[in-house]
């Protein structure tokens, strides 16, 4: 198995009375709640904690895209993601990724993406989420109607710019470019592996089939809920004759490690009650705009998120009741590996999302979380799924190849006529 550190860079502070006084997480949260010289402290230290992950041998580390919200503070992932490429080492540059339906054109994804996979020297995996309803249709304003239809468009566009050699010309509905020649373009060719974050569309399964693109699953309802919507995806990959490969599909699960459950509670109960309980609170007009689900989708009785959202209304989002559910995989190391390796057989999944920063956790439990599972879970289940072959990881350069920050301190430069000076003598010949 693969595991890939996610961080979903939640705003931290928001008051206790947040979900009784406010409507939404997303879309209108009120900005007074929001203090920028705290966000410089946020943003650095959940930096800091992705950078760990990659010290710690995580196969990637995710950021992703959204608007408008105290869910995630991420409007512009490539951001983060280049800031990783820089000081991560051996980790997958995991971006889950830009919204490519937003974009105008969507040709700056193809060149923001081929940017980082070079400064990262191939370690890059490109995310082509549709988007939430909240993000694309309520805070950027496209249509639920168009969403689809300019999605597909900015994907021909993006693999057009990567694949074309020279200048070609893109004549879209949405887009027309007369000379489309990207500098640079991606390292790893023809293209970075791509991995689609779906919620359980149809159209997002048969996706994901037709072009060998990794499917992920990510939901914050827990691998024992997950496991229909897997079981569909598995049933369709059947339907179509791919072969039931655990490394086309991911999915993402929030994971608490400690020596014991006791100390586990003690340690990341009030941080993930946080999470659940205010971060996921979302106005249910936001959650599902007219014509953000298909038709197929709508018929095949796939749940919108906000029919999901009325299911976890039922349950009272404490910690007794996330770790019951599934929602949370907690304890000590034994106990969290043991239903790890339930989650991996039941869904078929060889690639998973490690949620290990959740809603107000700091930093020092953060390290505490990524350090006992990197050490204590990660190694008992390393060698599952080996017999497949995965070709949705990137292939980057050497690492011996790769190059890392080498920046002289202003006391070590000379003129480099000074040197020459030195080695030469200096005089003239004759």
């Amino acid at each position: 198995m693969k595991f890939h550190w996610f961080h979903l860079m939640p705003w931290p502070d928001l008051p206790d009375d947040f979900p009784q006084k406010h409507r939404s997480v997303w879309v209108d949260p009120d900005y007074s709640l929001y203090d920028p010289v705290r966000g410089h402290e946020v943003y650095n230290d959940y930096l800091d904690e992705l950078e760990f992950a990659d010290k710690c041998g995580f196969d990637g580390v995710c950021v992703n895209e959204h608007h408008a919200n105290a869910y995630g503070l991420m409007p512009s992932p490539n951001l983060m993601a280049s800031a990783l490429a820089r000081r991560t080492r051996d980790a997958a540059v995991v971006v889950m990724g830009n919204s490519i339906a937003l974009y105008n054109p969507p040709l700056r994804v193809a060149e923001e993406f081929a940017m980082l996979d070079v400064i990262s020297g191939g370690r890059l995996v490109a995310g082509f989420p549709v988007g939430t309803s909240m993000d694309t249709n309520f805070a950027y304003g496209v249509p639920g109607a168009q969403l689809r239809e300019r999605y597909y468009e900015a994907h021909d566009l993006i693999m057009q710019a990567w694949k074309d050699k020279g200048v070609s010309s893109f004549n879209g509905k949405y887009t027309q470019i007369r000379y489309m020649n990207p500098w640079p373009r991606p390292l790893q060719q023809p293209h970075p592996p791509v991995w689609i974050p779906g919620g359980g569309s149809i159209e997002t399964w048969e996706w994901c089939a037709d072009l060998d693109y990794l499917y992920a699953y990510l939901s914050y309802s827990g691998y024992l809920r997950a496991k229909a919507t897997m079981d569909g995806f598995w049933e369709r990959m059947n339907a179509l004759n791919k072969e039931p490969n655990p490394y086309h599909a991911g999915f993402f699960q929030v994971m608490c490690v400690a020596e014991s459950m006791e100390e586990a509670k003690r340690l990341y109960a009030e941080h993930v009650e946080y999470f659940y309980q205010r971060c996921l609170h979302i106005y249910p007009g936001f959650a599902d705009a007219p014509g953000y689900r298909t038709n197929r989708t709508v018929k095949a009785g796939m749940k919108s998120m906000m029919e999901m959202r009325a299911q976890r209304a039922q349950m009272t989002m404490d910690w007794d009741s996330l770790t019951k559910a599934g929602y949370v995989i907690a304890g000590s190391p034994d106990d969290v590996a043991e239903q790890l390796d339930k989650l991996a057989d039941d869904l078929n999944v060889g690639h998973l999302m490690c949620g290990l920063h959740m809603g107000s956790m700091p930093p020092e439990k953060v390290f505490y979380n990524t350090k006992m599972f990197a050490e204590k879970v990660a190694p008992k289940l390393r060698d599952k799924f080996s017999n497949w072959e995965d070709r949705w990881y990137p292939n980057p350069i050497p690492a011996s190849e790769r190059v890392a920050p080498n920046v002289p301190s202003p006391a070590d430069v000379r003129s480099p006529e000074a040197d020459a000076v030195a080695v030469g003598g200096g005089g003239a010949s004759g």
